[in-house]
């Protein structure tokens, strides 16, 4: 069956980047030692990364985030949709209009227009239909940023919550869920590494 996961690294004060995330520091002052553990040679960070790269059968992500890895200091070769695990799943994104242009032009991009909810039900399809080819159960997966992660979770979209709980305290910066809707969670999984605590949930 396919689930919705939204998928986020968060610092111990709750920061998903630190300040001032732009285009040129998408994770903003000191937000790039939140994703330590994603470049970690820690045996059960590589764990973790591999097995939620392989099951991504697509992934949502907003515009900001589109942008940044799309752009000329984003993804390459060797750093991709799961760091180095460079992932290919179907990519959906959140956008008020679609780019002129697409740098990664061997990637899956489908831009979605009519909101978030339409959004996810196309990463659903893609999904679907890549688990139909793979003879494996594939989720879709809402690798970020905030705003699409907040969202789809106060929509009630959303299955289970992974957060990777990185030991950085960065004072300010994105919060994740100030001024979100409640939302009863069970805790499903914890696996802690060197660099991170990895925290599954499922949302009721």
């Amino acid at each position: 069956m396919t689930r919705i996961i939204a998928d986020i690294t968060m610092s111990l004060d709750g920061f998903v980047t630190g300040p001032d995330p732009g285009p040129r520091s998408g994770l903003g002052t000191g937000g790039r030692a939140l994703h330590a553990w994603a470049f970690s040679d820690d045996p059960d960070d590589r764990r973790v990364l591999r097995e939620a790269t392989a099951r991504s059968g697509a992934v949502v992500l907003g515009r900001r985030l589109f942008d940044l890895v799309d752009g000329p200091n984003g993804w390459d070769d060797e750093t991709g949709y799961g760091a180095t695990e460079v992932g290919r799943p179907a990519f959906v994104v959140v956008t008020s209009s679609a780019p002129r242009a697409v740098r990664l032009t061997d990637l899956d991009w489908t831009f979605v227009t009519t909101g978030l909810p339409d959004a996810v039900a196309a990463a659903r399809e893609r999904a679907e239909a890549a688990s139909a080819d793979s003879g494996r159960d594939l989720d879709v997966v809402l690798m970020g940023g905030r705003a699409t992660v907040g969202s789809a979770l106060d929509a009630g979209l959303v299955d289970a919550l992974t957060l990777h709980l990185a030991p950085v305290v960065l004072g300010a910066g994105t919060p994740l869920f100030t001024g979100r809707a409640p939302r009863t969670l069970v805790q499903r999984t914890v696996a802690v590494t060197s660099t991170a605590t990895h925290l599954t949930y499922d949302v009721l």
